[in-house]
């Protein structure tokens, strides 16, 4: 897919995109995608790296010293700037910003649509100063959602649209580990969407606080490295 695709791709989904986005099963994984990077945006200059529609900036808006967002889309990027955030179009494989820019760097539900994604990790960690970190979300081949994803139907991200236009990479732990540059710190692993078979139980009366709650636990426990969103976390030396 050219970015001019990608782009159209993208502009077709900002207008759905945050259409389930604020209750049950998204609003979950926003939640526990947020707890990773809050920690670390304290006080700090801070870069989104496929910002969407700025709902992880909003959490962040305030905490950080500086927030930005970089998007190929200018339809998500309008509905960002709309919200009041610094945002501008670019690549993740080629960002416009100077070398040591940032003191965090993170991307959410984007790397795994980057065809060439160490070149992106190299990007990334580029704009980052010394002792900086770099939060990057993979799609991983092993997990219970890459099984969900494999039996189901691609999903509609628009009228005229489905997930299966896009170009989308699942990847195991090692080879998320092979793909990080030289420089940066592997510190651990986050898993998001750990235990959670399939999106609707989140709706379902008492369940769905149930698995909400344990997703919480997993995220940072020994089985975070079976997150259907699965989140490494590093360190620029």
């Amino acid at each position: 897919m050219t970015d001019i695709d990608a782009k159209g791709y993208y502009d077709d989904f900002s207008g759905w995109y945050e259409r389930k986005r604020h209750h049950g099963y998204h609003a979950m994984l926003d939640e526990l995608e947020l707890g990773i990077v809050r920690g670390f945006a304290g006080g700090k200059e801070v870069l989104e790296v496929g910002c969407g529609t700025g709902l992880i900036m909003r959490g962040l808006d305030g905490r950080a010293k500086r927030l930005v967002g970089v998007d190929i889309s200018p339809g998500m990027l309008a509905e960002a700037r709309r919200r009041g955030f610094d945002v501008l179009e670019g690549r993740a494989e080629k960002l416009p910003f100077s070398d040591e820019s940032f003191d965090l760097a993170y991307s959410f539900k984007v790397l795994a649509h980057v065809p060439d994604i160490e070149l992106a990790l190299r990007e990334m960690a580029r704009v980052l100063r010394p002792g900086g970190h770099l939060v990057a979300e993979f799609y991983n081949a092993l997990s219970l959602r890459h099984l969900a994803k494999r039996l189901a139907k691609p999903g509609k991200i628009s009228d005229g649209r489905t997930e299966a236009e896009m170009f989308t990479r699942w990847d195991t732990p090692r080879q998320i580990q092979g793909y990080l540059p030289p420089g940066l710190v592997f510190e651990g692993w986050r898993g998001v969407r750990v235990l959670t078979p399939a999106a609707f139980v989140h709706n379902v009366p008492l369940v769905g606080g149930l698995v909400a709650r344990a997703e919480h636990a997993a995220m940072r426990s020994p089985l975070a490295r079976f997150g259907g969103f699965l989140v490494a976390v590093c360190r620029k030396a």
